[in-house]
């Protein structure tokens, strides 16, 4: 049936039956047969239904938007109302500027703002703030357009509209112009809690903690973003008591609350802190949210809490969440570190695409549990489609595999290929695992030239690694030298000097070894043998 025999009733129920961006273009297809695709209500339902969530496809959107514009009697569209969709979809996307863009185009060509509306600024200035922030170096033009459009706020009258003030406060904060943002909210007739909370968080971009609190403790009315952000100040402190006391102050608690304080414990390493938050929320019986689970899973992988892991996975699967993306990842990573690689292989396997954080997870726990004969054979699997390409972690477990396997022309091979092949410089892990293997197969003086030579000032770690292979192997010289670049690097540990005191003793040179005692006492190493006593007459 032709779109032309459809009323407007019938057209709008096709619009909500759309299921998929597939039946959205169908439905574009019946439209553009009929000449009632570039109608404004019908215009107005594709661009928004394919610029926001589920179905987000900018590209598609903005060509359809730009198809019309070219269409006879163009000028009469109402571009205002029709663009809005596309500016709050860009203003959130990858390319926020693509939003600037597209207001420079109907500004100047079509005279579509000329201050009719004030929706779509809001938009904008998050747009200037986010372009500015995601440009690498900071790219100052999008200041010059955020401080422009704000004239231009002025000029229409806008500048009284709270939900603009606060938008300008956000802009400002991302510019990290904390001037400008404070002279806007202090302009503001009314001032709302979001307003404040925007200032709040301009102060915490420039890392300003006591003007945060202080604003904190004059806003009149506190929200639930507002505790959030107390907290996430907290976080980023490193001051988890004074989080933890925020959280279990708070009147009522979000997703994001839970989230922020299960991040904190997380990236202080506090694991156990983290999952016991976690069973707090199932206690309470709040859904968790994608980034909890990606979250905890990440503990669970650390502190290798399995059984905690299958049960969300079968909660993932329960509730039919697809198991790919970052939560896919973190699933087969938690499988992978707790050495259960069937079932972290099976997820691998049935994974649609595979981004390079899952190919190094699969790689890397088979090389770590001993697997190394199935990591080199993933790899090659890897280079073979070239799908993706490895990176710094993909050849530390590949270096790893070789390492267990013993395999020190294939681990040099690898190496060589990472930096001449791949571009990739190694870092400290990649010459630690190098330094190792050397040292392990008796090629002691090779891994000492390799420490030499390296880019990166060597560690402790690979000196001592050098030092006890020297020790096994009976490279006294090479041991003596090593000892010296161990205490030109930095104090000495009582585990260097028993090293070291060992190496001579089995040479026997016993002057050595009584002259290291005396360093260790001077020095303060030397620790004081334990001793107990026992009454026989009790």
């Amino acid at each position: 049936m032709a779109a032309s025999t459809y009323n407007r009733t019938q057209l709008s129920r096709l619009f909500k039956s759309c299921t998929s961006i597939s039946d959205l273009t169908q439905l574009h297809s019946l439209l553009f047969k009929s000449g009632l695709l570039h109608h404004p209500l019908y215009l107005r339902s594709f661009l928004s239904l394919s610029s926001l969530p589920p179905w987000r496809n900018l590209s598609y959107s903005l060509s359809l938007l730009l198809s019309s514009l070219s269409q006879p009697k163009s000028n009469s569209l109402p571009y205002l109302s029709l663009s809005l969709p596309l500016f709050r979809a860009f203003s959130s996307s990858i390319h926020p500027s693509y939003s600037l863009s597209l207001f420079t185009l109907l500004h100047c060509k079509y005279n579509s703002f000329s201050g009719s509306s004030p929706f779509p600024f809001p938009f904008l200035f998050k747009s200037c703030g986010r372009a500015f922030s995601l440009s690498d170096p900071p790219y100052t033009p999008f200041i010059q357009s955020g401080r422009h459009l704000h004239c231009r706020v002025i000029v229409f009258g806008y500048v009284n509209d709270h939900y603009i003030q606060n938008s300008i406060i956000s802009m400002y904060s991302l510019f990290s112009d904390i001037e400008s943002a404070c002279k806007v909210f202090d302009e503001m007739n009314v001032k709302t809690t979001a307003s404040w909370n925007c200032l709040m968080s301009a102060y915490d971009k420039i890392g300003d903690v006591k003007s945060a609190e202080r604003l904190f403790s004059l806003m009149p009315e506190r929200n639930i973003t507002s505790w959030n952000s107390l907290i996430n100040r907290f976080v980023k402190e490193g001051d988890l008591r004074g989080a933890r006391r925020v959280f279990d102050e708070m009147p009522e608690r979000d997703a994001i609350s839970w989230n922020s304080l299960i991040a904190g414990y997380a990236q202080a390493k506090k694991y156990k802190n983290a999952l016991g938050l976690f069973h707090e929320m199932q206690r309470i019986q709040l859904e968790p949210t994608q980034l909890t689970i990606i979250l905890v899973l990440n503990a669970c992988a650390e502190t290798g809490e399995l059984m905690l892991g299958k049960k969300i996975h079968s909660y993932l699967n329960s509730k039919n969440i697809l198991i790919d993306g970052y939560i896919g990842t973190a699933l087969l990573d938690m499988y992978a570190k707790c050495g259960c690689l069937e079932l972290a292989r099976k997820l691998f396997d049935g994974m649609p695409i595979k981004h390079i954080t899952c190919w190094n997870a699969m790689i890397v726990g088979l090389a770590v549990h001993g697997c190394s004969d199935e990591a080199l054979e993933l790899f090659a699997t890897m280079e073979k489609e070239k799908k993706q390409l490895p990176n710094q972690t993909t050849f530390l477990g590949v270096l790893i595999a070789c390492r267990n396997k013993g395999l020190i022309q294939e681990g040099k091979r690898i190496f060589n290929r990472m930096m001449d092949e791949y571009k990739i410089t190694p870092g400290i892990k990649h010459y630690g695992c190098m330094i190792d293997f050397l040292s392990r197969c008796g090629l002691v003086k090779e891994a000492y030239n390799m420490a030499k030579e390296m880019p990166i000032k060597p560690n402790n770690v690979l000196w001592k690694t050098i030092l006890s292979a020297c020790r096994v192997h009976g490279q006294l010289e090479l041991a003596d030298s090593v000892f010296k670049e161990l205490q030109e690097a930095g104090p000495l540990g009582e585990e260097e000097f028993i090293t070291m005191s060992n190496v001579y003793a089995e040479a026997e040179r016993w002057q050595d070894v009584e002259r290291l005692r005396e360093s260790m006492v001077d020095c303060g190493s030397l620790k004081i043998a334990g001793w107990s006593q026992i009454d026989s007459f009790g």
